[in-house]
């Protein structure tokens, strides 16, 4: 519950980079195997990271190229976002959590550890947690204020490196600033902004118009079934590819279908298929979504194996649950 909660304000990857380090140690010290705490932890940070615009990468640029708020992923995502959170939570206790149990002794060591003597910087930490909240009061107000969701992040970041950089001589300052600048994902930006290249000609070039009137024949120009073929293709897809160059290459598809459904204000729930079915679908294999790599990344280092087949066993199922909720959900909300 840690996990999504956290996941719908920070970057997943983030997320579950502050959270697996401590499940480890828990794990280690209640002697009870750490796999259920990694998988469930990468399918709370999926789903929680779904309820808001910056929970999940496919919504920042969901958000982004479409010009929808904050607020918008908030009331429309958060409702399933919640439901699905607790069919998941249901399916994961009956599948490990009723088996798990740790001794009196072990529990008791744990309740002993004092959590507050790992904090190292408390100055920093506090002016975090201040800029961090300050950023997500903007990000609520985004559209009265008239910003958008990437400048708020870059002045925030841009507040938080200054704070950080006061009172320090100059050579200090620079050797901060380039070690921040060194943990940014170059390569992940540079990523995307040779895919909406590539996009972009792609899309002047005519093929997303003919892929969406395709889309829109076999339909029948329904709505409804537009948006069901959607949630469903975008769960699958992104369970086999990353959904992030996914969605990247789904976003002006849909645009290219907005004439035929009455202009951009009518396809809102094709927006929110698009969301729940890549965000949730990355659930459903290892390679689905960056946080699954990242635990099982840090699972393997800490020799605990994460094999593919194994997770897709358990985690393929769970997403289908997932979506068939996301179904009944867009079902009952939009149709």
């Amino acid at each position: 519950m840690t996990t999504a909660v956290l996941s719908a304000f920070l970057d997943n990857v983030t997320t579950v980079l502050l959270i697996v380090p401590v499940t480890m140690v828990l794990a280690r010290e209640l002697k009870v195997p750490a796999y259920p705490f990694l998988f469930a932890e990468i399918s709370a940070s999926n789903i929680g990271g779904t309820a808001t615009l910056i929970g999940d990468p496919p919504n920042i640029l969901i958000g982004s190229l479409v010009d929808l708020s904050f607020n918008d992923f908030v009331i429309n995502l958060t409702p399933v976002v919640i439901v699905a959170l607790v069919a998941q939570v249901l399916m994961i206790h009956w599948l490990w959590g009723r088996h798990l149990s740790a001794t009196p002794e072990d529990k008791a060591r744990v309740m002993a550890m004092k959590e507050v003597d790992t904090i190292v910087d408390w100055k920093l930490l506090n002016q975090s947690l201040i800029v961090l909240g300050t950023v997500m009061a903007a990000f609520v107000l985004a559209r009265p204020l008239h910003l958008e969701p990437g400048t708020i992040a870059m002045f925030g970041a841009a507040v938080l490196m200054l704070l950080d950089n006061l009172g320090h001589y100059p050579e200090k300052q620079s050797e901060k600033c380039t070690h921040i600048f060194g943990e940014v994902e170059w390569i992940t930006i540079f990523f995307f902004v040779g895919l909406f290249m590539v996009v972009h000609g792609v899309e002047v070039g005519g093929l997303l118009k003919l892929l969406a009137d395709m889309l829109v024949k076999a339909t029948g120009g329904n709505m409804e079934l537009t948006a069901y073929a959607i949630l469903w293709s975008s769960a699958i897809l992104s369970a086999i590819v990353d959904n992030i160059p996914f969605v990247a290459t789904m976003i002006p598809l849909i645009k290219a279908m907005a004439p035929a459904f009455g202009g951009p204000d009518a396809i809102g729930p094709l927006w929110w298929s698009l969301s729940l079915g890549a965000c949730f679908g990355g659930n459903g294999t290892l390679i689905g979504a960056s946080a699954n790599l990242t635990v099982a990344g840090l699972a393997e280092r800490n020799g605990v194996p994460f094999r593919f087949l194994t997770y897709t066993y358990y985690a393929f199922p769970m997403m289908i649950v997932s979506i068939v909720i996301s179904h009944i959900y867009i079902w009952l909300r939009y149709f």
